[in-house]
């Protein structure tokens, strides 16, 4: 059983011909439910500066403004993978399994991935290519 998981969150997008990655968030999860929850609750902080309730008496009125029907919903798309139980339990049978798991949701200009690993899994593979090395 994997007890411990390593959780990030980035925004990969082209600046000057290049692209970039901006961490928005690491968490060291004690737990795989907490791990869980902690990529839920990055997927849905990100939803909502994507696309907050207009009613928000934080967002100036006129400041928000439709996207194409062209554009991929990624507010939209996070929200439903946040609440979609079938894939919840299959990132946590990927994660018990010692996998890695990768969401990523990406619109016309943004990239957003949420990753988690076991740390257990990380040592092993680690500790695996100095085992095989030839001794001269």
């Amino acid at each position: 059983m994997h007890d411990e998981f390593l959780c990030h969150v980035t925004a990969y997008g082209t600046c000057g011909g290049q692209r970039i990655g901006v961490p928005l968030g690491t968490y060291r999860a004690p737990t795989l439910a907490l791990a869980l929850w902690w990529l839920r609750d990055r997927a849905s902080w990100i939803a909502e500066r994507l696309d907050p309730t207009p009613e928000d008496p934080n967002v100036p009125p006129g400041a928000l403004i439709p996207v194409a029907e062209t554009i991929p919903d990624v507010p939209g798309l996070l929200r439903t993978w946040c609440a979609d139980d079938v894939q919840q339990e299959r990132v946590a049978d990927e994660l018990a399994g010692g996998r890695l798991v990768r969401i990523a949701v990406a619109d016309d200009t943004t990239e957003y991935e949420l990753l988690a690993e076991s740390v257990d899994a990380l040592r092993m593979q680690r500790t695996v290519p100095a085992l095989v090395l030839p001794v001269a």
